[in-house]
């Protein structure tokens, strides 16, 4: 992922000055020194991060603070704070309405992937029930109105261009005023692509916004873009009134923090950043999840929304009820290796948990990770329906082996080496096996005692040290008990953890174990104790009030 490399680098800068004994002058000024470092060797222009120390050495003023109060604490929350600042102007971008037509236009540098974008964004509004429709207005790049026609005619979004008209002007104008005869709500006018040397250029983009009269002017940007970013942005931003930001390529791995100087040249809000090359890899901007991601603090929202997606509410029940039997068959790890490829890209879904970060995934291994659960999945294909739902590894005999490898089209080596990692998910899985599954809003105390002593087993010592060992295991039970309807947020954390206990079947068992521990308490660890300083009784119930339209 973009910005992996940097937000890894700040999240180990904050490590060590967590690190030490005492909080002073010298350990916040060795802290800011490597985060300064960190953003200047990923291509953030100087201004911006000088600016940027300077805000948190005002905020973070070590001889004001009382004795009482968390420095570690202030200090990470002031950092991500103006990270936020950077990527949010505080000011909303334009939002179009539905029934009422709407005039997008897109502008941005040659080659960051604008036309691509402009159906990207078409699709998106139309899954939301719009009616958009696609304009090309780019007649200096050869092959621009193909491109959109062939990318438009996939999305079965209507387009308008010509191959004849040489006059970009003249082509929006009347694409415009066609689709709002045919009560089109979303007209998207895709426009050359061109950089700040480009007089003649930027002078057609100003006239098509003069003749077209947009309500909106999205700026697509490159997230790979280097140093040069915070002039090109700003030469747009003189030209034509920029209104919103959209990051393309933030699959790759290249620096991207000349992102975060184009989009404060533009003082606009990202709206959407790009992830893929396909139609869906399109996802909404939202500041303080992407850098709380970025910062190896997690999404939980965002996973929540994933797992929403893949897992649908009513299957919950059924998968938490073979959690509390404990019974792990192929068939339920097949079914979630169905989930976790849905999910789209693994390094997206480890840079939401907390702790993780997408710097964890090296650049290779994601497209390993999963082409060895297309392999796996293949193998259970070839599985007989008594193989796939058996609990017994004795089953699986030599000459049942061969006869799945023969007709997967594998070798039984990798036959063997999936049944070891289903063994290793089934002794995970076995560990929950007499959990007390809840009903709404009840929580008994014997159940609360014997689910303690059952997540007592899976969460690692560290973690059960931090609540306070098994009393405040329990004292934590007491507290969900108490919340009416907050049992079931409590089966859709359990739920989401088995799910991706296998999103890295290669290796590191360890760190899905410390995920599994953040996925039940995330927001208690991290987030919402570190935002309210409070309690871990108090954040309980924040919890419930926060997450409750996604929960219930």
């Amino acid at each position: 992922m973009v910005l992996a490399q940097l937000g890894g680098s700040i999240s180990r800068a904050l490590q060590q000055m967590s690190n030490a004994t005492i909080i002073d002058e010298k350990v916040l000024n060795e802290c800011l020194n490597e985060i300064t470092r960190a953003l200047l060797q990923s291509d953030v222009q100087f201004k911006l991060v000088r600016d940027m120390t300077t805000n948190i050495k005002k905020i973070v003023n070590l001889d004001d603070l009382a004795a009482g109060h968390n420095k570690r604490r202030i200090i990470q929350q002031a950092v991500f704070n103006e990270l936020c600042k950077i990527l949010d102007p505080g000011k909303p971008a334009y939002a179009p309405k539905k029934g009422k037509p709407s005039v997008i236009m897109f502008v941005g540098l040659q080659g960051s992937g604008k036309t691509t974008t402009c159906t990207k964004y078409a699709y998106y509004h139309q899954k939301k029930g719009w009616k958009p429709a696609l304009v090309c207005a780019d007649t200096f790049r050869a092959g621009a109105f193909d491109q959109l026609k062939q990318n438009a005619t996939k999305a079965k979004i209507p387009f308008y261009g010509s191959y004849m008209e040489s006059d970009p002007v003249k082509i929006a104008v009347e694409g415009v005023e066609r689709f709002k005869k045919e009560s089109c709500d979303l007209i998207i006018v895709d426009t050359s692509g061109r950089h700040k040397q480009e007089a003649s250029l930027f002078e057609e983009m100003r006239q098509v916004a003069e003749a077209t009269k947009p309500d909106l002017v999205i700026f697509v940007m490159d997230s790979s873009i280097g140093q040069a970013a915070f002039d090109q942005a700003q030469a747009f931003k003189q030209s034509v009134a920029v209104g919103a930001v959209i990051i393309t390529k933030m699959d790759g791995h290249a620096k991207g923090g000349g992102a975060l100087s184009a989009v404060a040249a533009t003082k606009s809000p990202v709206i959407f950043i790009g992830t893929g090359e396909h139609m869906d890899e399109f996802e909404v901007f939202d500041v303080k999840p992407f850098v709380s991601r970025l910062l190896g603090m997690g999404d939980w929202s965002g996973f929540m929304d994933k797992i929403h997606e893949v897992v649908p509410m009513d299957q919950q029940p059924e998968l938490l009820q073979k959690l509390s039997e404990g019974n792990f068959t192929l068939r339920i790890m097949y079914e979630q290796f169905q989930n976790i490829m849905k999910m789209g890209p693994i390094s997206q879904v480890f840079s939401m948990l907390p702790g993780f970060s997408a710097e964890l995934m090296p650049q290779g291994q994601e497209k390993e990770s999963q082409a060895k659960i297309k392999r796996y999945m293949t193998m259970m294909d070839s599985m007989t329906d008594d193989e796939l739902d058996s609990s017994n590894p004795k089953l699986m005999t030599d000459s049942r082996i061969m006869r799945i490898a023969r007709g997967a089209g594998r070798h039984v080596r990798e036959v063997m080496d999936m049944l070891e990692e289903y063994k290793r998910l089934a002794k995970i899985w076995s560990k929950m096996k007499g959990l007390k599954i809840p009903k709404k809003g009840e929580m008994s105390a014997l159940s609360r005692n014997m689910n303690a002593q059952h997540m007592s087993k899976v969460l690692p010592p560290q973690m059960l040290k931090q609540i306070g060992g098994m009393g405040g295991l329990q004292t934590l039970m007491k507290q969900m008990g108490n919340m009416g309807n907050m049992g079931s947020a409590k089966d859709m954390m359990i739920s989401a953890a088995m799910n991706c206990f296998a999103i890295w079947p290669i290796s590191q068992p360890t760190k899905l174990q410390h995920a599994f521990s953040s996925y039940l308490l995330p927001e208690l660890q991290l987030n919402i104790m570190a935002e309210f300083e409070i309690q871990i009784e108090d954040a309980c119930c924040l919890i419930s009030k926060k997450y409750s339209d996604r929960f219930f």
